[in-house]
């Protein structure tokens, strides 16, 4: 009887442990509207004032202007700091402002500014920017902000970048299964590939 009881109030105490642990868990993305993890990055860049629209006093910049390797590499890539710089030292009404102070710190530091993963996948998962730029933008014409944002979300409105989409298996696979325009002016559709090792390692 004694090890019974010992057993049950061990067996009630880890079962309090693990709902507790379960509520405080960071809890996963449910839906495709979810806003990822707000990510701190060291200078606050605004996306809205590059990529946005002219009418709200963005620049309207092409994404592929500053994420250089979407349409030929694995990853979209980060601007290198130099880039940064080939506009800003140009703009004197912005120079004295927090943000690009910051930037010229870490210039003249002759350091890379640490920015820091939004969309991370796990290591398990490839996925190949090239490949979907050069469908749905190249051979389907699409506009560059609405191809990215597909998975980004509608980032010309943001400031640092934020997950909206789940960028789950199922997601992923969801997309996949749809017809996509083999090109733009064509009628034929086709699906993406439903191998596994198309997308995992």
């Amino acid at each position: 009887m004694y090890c019974f009881l010992r057993l049950s109030v061990l067996l009630v105490g880890l079962i309090v442990s693990a709902g507790s642990y379960a509520a405080n868990a960071v809890q996963p993305l449910t839906t495709a509207d979810d806003l990822g993890p707000k990510v701190e990055q060291p200078i606050e860049f605004p996306h809205d004032r590059h990529a946005g629209d002219a009418a709200k006093g963005g620049m309207q910049i092409n994404c592929m202007y500053c994420h250089t390797y979407a349409r030929r590499s694995i990853v979209a890539g980060i601007p290198p700091l130099q880039k940064c710089i080939g506009c800003h030292q140009s703009i004197e009404s912005v120079r004295e402002t927090p943000r690009i102070k910051k930037l010229f710190e870490y210039w003249e530091a002759k350091k890379a500014v640490p920015w820091k993963k939004v969309h991370d996948l796990p290591d398990f998962v490839r996925f190949n920017h090239e490949r979907h730029i050069q469908r749905f933008v190249f051979a389907q014409n699409k506009p560059v902000q609405e191809a990215c944002g597909y998975c980004h979300g509608d980032v010309k409105t943001m400031t640092v970048a934020r997950r909206q989409k789940s960028l789950s298996m199922g997601w992923c696979v969801s997309c996949h299964q749809k017809d996509h325009p083999v090109d733009a002016t064509s009628t034929k559709t086709t699906h993406g590939p439903n191998d596994c090792w198309q997308c995992h390692k």
